[in-house]
């Protein structure tokens, strides 16, 4: 999650520094190669050539292997329906999904949990940490442990990382930015303290 969030903030500079350029609500019509590169065009706009483009526009999980089984698929994001309302990309970034585990992941058919990616279907707020999560909750529910399987043992800080409207990301780092460390340190705080902290000091 630090690294993520330096990645982000290095983005970031690099968009202050003018050395990439951010181009929103791009609606794209058509894609053109020329001498210069890859021109994409939307509507009367033209953006400048590049090199290659990667498309990162969603995806949704091949669930042909779980034809002739029972499960229970939320109709807008594809994953089991308690989890749907908690991963909602419309309400949630990956770093304020709840940890949850085999309740959350389980479908009418008995024993069948989906983990991992896969268990968010379309939604793109996955984290390995709540994968790891996933697992050692489905794992101990099928070792018949289901005290395990319900406690949660996974606190991740919402750190706004996972945002990528960076005048959103720009205004929680100028707040960050005006508080200092409840420690004393005088310190500025870039990442918020995990959910379940009273407070950033310890004895």
């Amino acid at each position: 999650m630090e690294e993520r969030g330096k990645l982000g903030l290095k983005i970031r500079q690099l968009l202050n520094d003018g050395v990439i350029e951010l181009f929103k609500n791009v609606a794209i019509d058509q894609v053109v190669g020329s001498g210069q590169g890859l021109v994409v065009r939307a509507g009367d706009q033209i953006l400048p050539p590049v090199d290659q483009i990667i498309v990162a526009t969603g995806f949704r999980p091949d669930m042909s292997l779980l034809a002739e089984l029972r499960i229970a698929l939320d109709p807008a994001t594809q994953s089991a329906v308690l989890l749907a309302p908690m991963i909602d990309p419309n309400a949630h970034s990956c770093g304020t999904v709840r940890p949850h585990g085999a309740i959350e992941l389980a479908h009418p058919e008995e024993g069948l949990f989906i983990v991992g990616m896969k268990s968010y279907g379309r939604a793109p707020t996955f984290l390995l940490m709540t994968g790891y999560e996933q697992v050692r909750s489905v794992v101990a529910a099928l070792a018949g442990d289901w005290d395990a399987a319900k406690r949660v043992e996974l606190i991740l800080p919402e750190t706004g990382i996972c945002n990528s409207d960076f005048d959103e990301v720009d205004d929680r780092l100028k707040a960050s930015a005006s508080q200092t460390s409840c420690c004393g340190t005088g310190e500025t705080i870039l990442e918020a303290a995990p959910r379940t902290s009273p407070g950033c000091c310890k004895a």
